[in-house]
């Protein structure tokens, strides 16, 4: 017996509250000390995707099957780079690509 598919607004809310709960706990282990603005987002933001299924209100902020909006999502993966005491913006890479020829070399 074959199950049926998963819904894809559950799948996104379960992540995005996962992925709240990690940094969290990450901050807590590592004794990094979130900051008031940040403990307070990861609070709000957990509590409107338990409530609504997602964090943000206006469909233009982020893809129609997400629970958290792009800049939501970005400040979360600061958060978590921060309680792991990486770099907060990481260094771009170069984009430059690597010669294909001998001849261009």
């Amino acid at each position: 017996m074959k199950r049926a598919a998963p819904d894809p607004r559950q799948q996104a809310r379960r992540k995005a509250l996962n992925a709240l709960r990690r940094a969290r706990r990450t901050a807590d282990r590592a004794g990094v000390d979130l900051s008031d603005w940040e403990g307070e987002f990861l609070g709000s933001v957990e509590d409107r995707v338990k409530t609504f299924g997602r964090a943000f209100g206006d469909p233009e902020k982020g893809a129609p099957g997400e629970a958290l909006s792009v800049m939501q999502t970005r400040k979360l993966k600061e958060i978590v780079a921060k309680a792991k005491g990486e770099p907060r913006f990481p260094a771009r890479r170069d984009r430059r690509r690597a010669p294909t020829r001998k001849s261009d070399i």
